[in-house]
């Protein structure tokens, strides 16, 4: 198969990719894709019959994201001491056919050269949406990717990396990313429930990469995985967040942000951002697998052993980058003037990402012993809401998020934190605790707070602040100026409920990575000071 002569077809040279479980034959016109004759844990090749069932379902599950690519199943037959496709003889092995894409299509290429364009990425988004929506779903496969196969595939991982530790592999590392893992499991075992029942297990693709994406005749996505069910039957998260890792290791998080946000616009899956890291750890260190089982199967030469050794320990560095981020706890303070919008802000967000609301106005009235949708006490700066009694809720306030940070748990703060130096407590407290910190603050236009406040009048909600306190409220907020951009996001209220909780979770997807990576740099130069 690497002459020319062999093919029925003009070939003028033959090129050469290979994997630890394939090899492919580049003839110009067409691709010829072989199996290796191995046995993983994870698949068996061994038997030409399978190799054959295989070849086969790669065909069938590939023409889901591509157009005429596929073409078919060939036989190679030996006879006489010579090999020939689809030819006469013995059937000695099975090849999967289909068209050669131009490489510099590939989304690989294209992200790497720098011609990506932001059309092709919503493109891809709205195809993928599409896809996911239509994907073959229901109670098999939802229980094949259940929350119980997740663990099974991540343990598997580990298990079969356990060998490399020491030679090509950070143990440390592995441990917290083990550890981690485990702990994302066990702590979200709603949200992996609650995924089933929301149909978010589909039969999606399985190994969703830059190299596997091509921009020709509109978008041909190829090489799903074909040989474990178990690795293609997945939350769609899981198998955006393989692509969305990918464009991370090749240097372009801000385009990976860019598709995440284009898909959210399609699918509206606000809670994949919960579990966005979570899966992009897995991708990565599915990578650190197959790299290290290339390492010690394919015995190759000294400099691409160099190579693929780089590419791994980057990949763990990845794995654990990410463990980091979806373990390290996060104070959500969703602040802004009142009638801004806070507390249905906060509550929006509690129920997407299933945390706990702190709110200074039942804090307060706790703290006074109040009750809670009692008569308003409507005297500004005076009594509860004396500059005394608000540095009195300020101070329970943020003991009880420290509690719930040293837990290890993430929370949400609704509260005005009108003055900086309140804000710049929250900031010493999630510095001191080794947390993240998002300030989302709460806008809308004068008269809608205004209509907001008046409609307050004759109910009971927790706060007791009116239209009347509108102007003096207005003067003494001061403005956010202080906070770092990687900090603060400020959002419309008057916006949409679905449209605002889609940017604050977008946004906040991304400063959360900026501040873990700069929390994993500062504890990495802490420890070569140490040294």
């Amino acid at each position: 198969m690497a002459q020319a002569e062999f093919y029925p077809h003009a070939v003028s040279a033959v090129a050469q990719r290979e994997t630890h479980i394939s090899k492919v034959f580049l003839t110009g016109a067409y691709a010829y894709k072989i199996k290796k004759p191995v046995n993983l844990d994870f698949l068996d090749f061994t038997a030409l019959e399978r190799r054959k069932h295989y070849c086969a379902q790669e065909v069938a599950l590939n023409q889901r994201l591509s157009d005429d690519i596929y073409l078919g199943v060939v036989p190679i037959t030996f006879k006489n001491g010579s090999y020939y496709p689809a030819g006469p003889g013995e059937v000695v092995e099975y090849a999967v056919k289909m068209r050669q894409l131009p490489e510099e299509l590939s989304m690989l290429q294209l992200v790497r050269n720098g011609k990506l364009e932001t059309d092709f990425i919503r493109q891809l988004a709205r195809v993928l949406a599409g896809f996911y929506q239509n994907a073959a779903g229901g109670e098999n496969i939802s229980r094949i990717g259940s929350r119980k196969t997740v663990w099974l595939n991540n343990e598997e991982n580990f298990r079969q990396t356990e060998q490399f530790v020491g030679d090509y592999l950070d143990g440390r590392m592995v441990q917290i990313i083990r550890a981690a893992t485990r702990a994302f499991l066990t702590r979200r075992s709603a949200l992996f429930d609650r995924r089933i029942q929301q149909r978010k297990i589909r039969d999606c693709h399985g190994d969703l990469r830059l190299g596997h994406i091509y921009f020709y005749n509109g978008i041909q996505i190829i090489d799903c995985i074909e040989f474990n069910d178990r690795f293609r039957y997945a939350d769609t998260t899981s198998d955006l967040a393989f692509l969305a890792m990918d464009l991370d290791f090749e240097g372009h998080p801000q385009i990976a942000r860019r598709l995440i946000d284009f898909y959210l616009e399609y699918a509206q899956d606000e809670e994949m951002f919960i579990l966005l890291d979570f899966y992009k750890c897995y991708r990565a260190y599915v990578r650190v697998k197959v790299n290290c089982l290339r390492l010690r199967d394919d015995n190759p030469a000294a400099s691409a052993r160099a190579k693929i050794l780089r590419e791994t320990r980057r990949y763990l560095e990845l794995a654990y980058q990410y463990a980091v981020q979806f373990t390290r706890p996060t104070i959500w303070v969703v602040c802004g003037r009142p009638g801004a919008g806070k507390t249905a802000t906060a509550e929006m967000m509690a129920k997407i990402l299933s945390l706990g609301i702190l709110q200074s106005d039942a804090v307060r009235k706790k703290l006074f012993n109040i009750p809670l949708h009692g008569p308003p006490d409507l005297l500004f700066e005076a009594g509860i809401y004396s500059k005394e009694s608000t540095a009195l809720v300020y101070g329970k306030l943020l003991m009880l998020a420290q509690q719930e940070i040293e837990q290890g748990r993430s929370i949400i703060l609704d509260a005005a934190f009108s003055f900086r130096h309140y804000r710049e407590e929250a900031l010493r407290l999630a510095r001191d605790r080794d947390a993240n910190i998002i300030f989302i603050e709460c806008t809308a236009a004068a008269e809608t707070i205004k209509k907001r406040l008046a409609l307050r009048a004759g109910s009971a909600p927790d706060s007791d602040l009116r239209q009347q306190h509108f102007k003096r409220l207005r003067a003494r907020f001061e403005t956010l100026n202080e906070l770092p951009d990687e900090m603060h996001i400020r959002i419309n209220t008057d916006l949409p409920p679905a449209e605002s909780l889609g940017q604050i979770l977008a946004h906040d997807y991304a400063l959360l990575g900026h501040q873990t990576a700069a929390a994993i740099r500062h504890w990495q130069s802490d420890a070569l000071n140490e040294a």
